[in-house]
């Protein structure tokens, strides 16, 4: 399983932002190794989030991402004590999912 993801919600006014950046390698399956082998592709696919268990976003991803890749959005409507929870999901089917509070 992959590291847990750095998650940082900040209310202002009627709106939070969120800043969420994720550990992976995100291989795009052009690159090849020391042995001239092609480096299978492994990436995130899909990332959601949920405001208090409720999806809020969502968003299909594809192989041209950085690793390690930094997402930024907005949510209206949430203050400070909410839980903000992230989930992705890769190619491969690996999962991560991980919350954080609203402050």
């Amino acid at each position: 399983m992959a590291d847990p993801m750095r998650i940082r919600a900040q209310a202002a006014g009627d709106k939070a932002t969120v800043r969420v950046l994720m550990a992976h390698e995100m291989e795009t399956g052009q690159r090849k190794d020391a042995a001239g082998k092609t480096i299978p592709a492994w990436f995130i696919q899909q990332v959601s989030a949920q405001l208090n268990g409720k999806m809020v976003m969502t968003a299909q991803w594809g192989p041209s991402v950085a690793k390690n890749p930094f997402l930024q959005f907005n949510i209206k409507g949430a203050k400070a004590g909410d839980k903000v929870g992230i989930t992705w999901v890769d190619n491969r089917g690996d999962k991560r999912s991980d919350e954080a509070v609203v402050t």
